[in-house]
């Protein structure tokens, strides 16, 4: 084998590591490495030196991640040792039919809903709430922030489909890439996330009940396509309706975490979308009580009263049969709120890095708790 047919063999072999970000495989296995071109370098500038010709075919025009794709392969053939090579890089984009085979290659590795399959590995967690208002959104936003933190690969639906609010609290204004039928979550934050807020006219009141509403979750669940994912947090619909009955039918492995703030008017009405579960094959982890105080000059206000999250977790444990721990008590702070609603999980820095003080302290130790069983 000449030199260069030995680099352009090798070069094939580097680029089998890198990953599409959005469908989570190689692009050698994807088939968007089209041909790679190794010839010697013009002598008059570098006798030791290869150009390497890489030609990409991205699945589709415009890839928003096309530049993230083409810096790996980039990486990938100027690292290569013992030689030095010039990379340079044609992007394309595949052809009709070849897309539509690959797609029709990835549809058929998953017919069904993938997170309901024996042996699968991912932690699914259901965040619920008795009734709105409770910060059950704000709550799932910060906590699926906190795991893309630590390093868990994390997606999020926003089940809400009357009140979503994902899209804002992660500072979402695009659509996901649709693939021949197949859409790419959106990410943000670290996170894969999906929302019927991300779609044009989703701003107008949406009155879908029964089996529409569940073909809305089987379609979050099956035609987007979210790889393999160690955590999936699903933003739930307050109470106990027909949305919390889809989840429970569709992913009978999930487990529930049940969202309240002190005041008993909150808490009482909390402990029955936790009841859900003698009803249904969910388990609950837990009870998270949201706006537990207000801190003013070194002193715990209790704005919404006291013990809430407690009451919740002891009549969900006395009815269920097991323990439902509480979990965290979160306080009531502006910056949650005014951050989230500019389009950043509060919990991470404007650089994307989990917070080390009181509220990324806090939901560590949530996460930590909840990946711990």
């Amino acid at each position: 084998m000449s030199d260069a047919r030995q680099i352009e063999a090798e070069i094939y072999e580097r680029l089998s590591k890198v990953i599409d970000p959005e469908l989570g495989r190689s692009v050698t296995d994807l088939g968007m490495i089209a041909a790679i071109e190794a010839t010697p370098a013009d002598a008059n500038v570098d006798t030791d030196a290869y150009d390497v010709t890489v030609h990409v075919e991205l699945t589709v025009p415009g890839c928003p991640l096309s530049e993230t794709i083409t810096n790996q392969i980039n990486g990938a053939v100027s690292s290569y040792p013992g030689v030095r090579l010039l990379p340079h890089i044609e992007v394309g984009s595949m052809s009709r039919d070849k897309l539509a085979d690959l797609v029709a290659d990835l549809k058929a590795e998953r017919k069904q809903n993938p997170f309901s399959k024996p042996g699968v590995k991912t932690r699914i967690f259901a965040i619920t709430s008795g009734k709105g208002g409770v910060g059950k959104s704000s709550v799932t936003a910060n906590l699926a922030a906190t795991f893309a933190a630590l390093g868990y690969d994390t997606a999020a639906i926003d089940a809400d489909i009357y009140g979503f609010s994902l899209p804002r609290l992660f500072g979402v204004h695009t659509q996901p890439t649709n693939l021949n039928g197949m859409l790419m979550p959106v990410t943000a934050w670290g996170v894969k996330l999906i929302s019927i807020g991300m779609f044009a006219g989703a701003d107008r009141a949406i009155l879908w009940r029964g089996p529409r509403l569940q073909r809305s979750l089987e379609q979050f669940l099956s035609d987007v396509w979210w790889g393999e994912p160690d955590v999936l947090l699903l933003d739930l619909a307050p109470g106990t309706g027909d949305m919390a009955i889809s989840v429970a039918q569709a992913l009978p492995n999930a487990e529930l975490v049940v969202v309240t703030t002190p005041q008993p008017s909150a808490s009482d009405i909390a402990v029955r979308s936790g009841l859900v579960a003698l009803q249904v094959p969910m388990k609950v982890r837990g009870v998270v009580e949201n706006m537990s105080y207000y801190e003013h000059k070194g002193e715990k206000l209790e704005i919404f009263g006291a013990g809430g999250g407690q009451r919740v977790a002891e009549q969900l444990t006395a009815a269920l049969g097991y323990d439902v721990p509480l979990m965290a008590q979160l306080p009531l702070e502006p910056e949650v709120r005014e951050t989230g609603e500019a389009g950043r999980p509060a919990v991470l820095t404007s650089e994307g890095a989990l917070r080390t003080d009181g509220i990324g302290q806090t939901f560590r130790s949530l996460a930590e708790r909840l990946m711990a069983l």
